[in-house]
């Protein structure tokens, strides 16, 4: 009984850092990859509540992956409906579960350390220089653009340069007071102390970023934090609009190249990803 009550008591406070941390960041991910917020949420509440009932592991990750940004938004672009999108993800989950039973994931064992780290250093690069303009408040753009020559005719280096005329003080400020408490959190005197144990630094940055903005809000500074750069979620009125915002695979789209090319990139990425990650 006391080993219960112990676990339970270190599980619980986990899971609340977790789930801070992991809400923000689907929606992140969800806007990034051009997809319905309200998607983002379901994607987070079944990965989490899936993997954790049927994975079988003591350790596991499940959430949204920034490595997957690209490839969702380019199949959402060209499949003809998001509908469409669906049913390749769930093509791809078929696909994993088949390669799961043949016991393909002994490819990871062959992969060299070079091409991890690479493809690892490379998402990195992408998601900064893509994440810059944004940092400062230019969203002309979508979060999330992550091919070199954008939709608004800019590629990555000049919008860095046509983000220096659209500079917002909040969001700057905003910015710039999160990268430090990651750095500090970082540090090895806090990494060692409780404090850091029960509140992450990237739960702190939430906080710390949320409640600056609605400081500025509240007392309407002039360089306040604009509403388009804030995520803006649909609010149901009724249970018949909150049904509204499940949309479902539609098969009719299971003869199209595209769906089956969409799914076996995703289910091929995913599956790599996961096994490099390890």
């Amino acid at each position: 009984m006391r080993k219960l009550i112990s676990k339970t008591s270190t599980d619980i406070p986990a899971a609340i850092v977790v789930f801070l941390i992991a809400l923000p960041l689907c929606l992140g991910i969800a806007l990034g990859s051009n997809a319905p917020l309200f998607s983002g949420i379901i994607a987070g509440i079944v990965g989490g509540i899936a993997v954790g009932i049927f994975s079988g592991s003591p350790l596991s990750v499940s959430g949204p992956a920034a490595g997957l940004t690209a490839v969702v938004a380019m199949g959402i672009g060209r499949l003809p409906a998001f509908e469409a999108f669906l049913l390749a993800v769930v093509m791809a989950g078929v696909l994993q579960i088949i390669f799961g039973l043949l016991k393909a994931g002994v490819i990871g064992d062959y992969v060299p350390n070079a091409v991890i780290r690479g493809m690892l250093a490379a998402i990195g690069i992408i998601l900064m220089l893509k994440q810059l303009p944004h940092l400062v408040g230019y969203d002309r753009d979508f979060s999330g653009d992550e091919a070199f020559i954008q939709i608004d005719r800019e590629n990555t280096f000049s919008e860095l340069i046509s983000a220096i005329n659209y500079i917002s003080p909040a969001s700057c400020m905003i910015g710039l007071i999160s990268i430090i408490i990651l750095i500090i959190w970082e540090r090895p005197l806090i990494k060692k102390s409780a404090l850091a144990k029960y509140l992450p630094g990237p739960l702190l940055v939430v906080i710390m970023g949320t409640a600056i903005s609605e400081w500025l809000t509240d007392r309407e500074y002039r360089f306040l934090v604009d509403k388009n750069h804030l995520v803006n979620l649909p609010v149901a009125k009724s249970f018949g609009d909150f049904m509204q915002f499940f949309s479902h695979p539609k098969w009719e789209y299971i003869g199209n190249q595209q769906v089956w090319t969409t799914a076996i990139t995703i289910a091929l990425v995913a599956s790599l990803e996961t096994l490099l990650g390890i």
